[in-house]
């Protein structure tokens, strides 16, 4: 595909046209690349200013770059071709999609596959080897189901919903159209309830379910638990990392990014556009407001108010976290000074 072609495709699917752009030799495009890794014929982007190295390293023939006439003269120079936006990344990642797209199996029921008559099944499915569709449940149109993967009874999926192989959806489970669920994920699973008696811990069944809205995404090997009563609730369009626990009866509001290792506690709550880093933990009960971002391995104890940055175990606001780490990393200096200091009092004579 030429450079030219590729822009405006994506100039007419954003509604940036006409896009600024600098063809150079109109070359041809055969793919895309990390500006790092890319090959001649490949396709990549610079976001910001301090990348402005690359463009002197690449070998890429075409560049995304941000609204920046210093960086376009830079390319101009190396005879780069080039399109400018003010969303390098998001672009990018359109461009991307001219050039990969996932599999896409095509609908039919495998032999090997188990389904219940009882099943509800839409237009255009992918049943694939070794599935299990146990009774009652509901599948709607376009929905992509990968080998081997366990769905309990009173599961409804939504259309062009898709199941990686090995995920399993427990009972009653709700899910959304649009989702992805990857492979390992365990959606409404048992919530870790149990009484303590003086005979030991009695177990609570977790009769509630879990319910996923449309849009959203779960990853490699996370759990999402039911509750004892009422539902575990995933808001729409929020994007869960892999190997995530969130315990029973946990509400996420809409648009939430949470990153590989966070793990929530019974009945947390997120509010929307909420950003969790890698390793978070959210205590029991924990409310975290709207917009919160939560930095890597931070342990959110108590409740966090709209638009907070969080830092540290257990956290606290981010600037305050910054300075607390930068004296952290001057504790000998400083116990040194203090040791000076006491010998030299103690060396005081009182009478003077």
């Amino acid at each position: 595909m030429k450079f030219s072609q590729i822009v405006q495709t994506l100039a007419a699917s954003t509604g940036q046209s006409p896009m600024e752009s600098s063809l150079a030799a109109d070359p041809e495009i055969m793919g895309v690349a990390a500006v790092d890794q890319a090959d001649p014929g490949t396709l990549s982007f610079i976001d910001d200013s301090q990348f402005e190295r690359w463009i002197q390293q690449t070998r890429a023939s075409g560049l995304i770059l941000p609204q920046n006439h210093h960086l376009q003269a830079q390319a101009d120079l190396r005879g780069i071709a080039w399109m400018a936006t003010s969303q390098p990344r998001m672009l990018f990642a359109q461009a991307v999609a001219l050039f990969y797209q996932p599999y896409k199996p095509t609908p039919g029921i495998h032999p090997t596959a188990v389904v219940h008559p009882s099943v509800q099944l839409g237009k255009d499915v992918f049943i694939g080897s070794h599935v299990s569709i146990q009774a009652g449940a509901q599948i709607g149109n376009g929905v992509c189901i990968h080998p081997n993967v366990v769905i309990y009874p009173g599961v409804s999926l939504g259309d062009r919903t898709v199941l990686h192989a090995n995920c399993v959806i427990h009972e009653r489970a709700q899910i959304g159209a649009d989702c992805v669920i990857h492979s390992g994920a365990v959606i409404g699973a048992e919530g870790f309830g149990f009484v303590p008696t003086p005979e030991g811990w009695f177990k609570m069944q977790q009769s509630g379910r879990t319910v996923l809205e449309d849009g959203v995404e779960v990853g490699c090997n996370s759990a999402i638990d039911r509750p004892a009563v009422g539902e575990t609730l995933i808001a729409q369009g929020t994007k869960i990392d892999n190997l995530v626990q969130i315990g029973h009866g946990c509400q996420i509001g809409e648009q939430c990014v949470l990153a590989g290792q966070v793990g929530l506690t019974g009945g947390v709550r997120l509010g929307k556009k909420v950003i969790l880093a890698g390793q978070v933990g959210v205590a029991n009960q924990a409310k975290v407001g709207d917009r919160a971002v939560a930095s890597a391995q931070a342990g959110i104890t108590k409740d966090v108010d709209p638009g907070a940055v969080m830092s540290g175990g257990p956290a606290i606001p981010h600037k305050t976290w910054l300075r607390a780490a930068t004296l952290y990393s001057r504790l000998p200096e400083i116990y040194q000074t203090l040791k000076q200091i006491q010998r030299r009092l103690e060396a005081i004579d009182p009478g003077e």
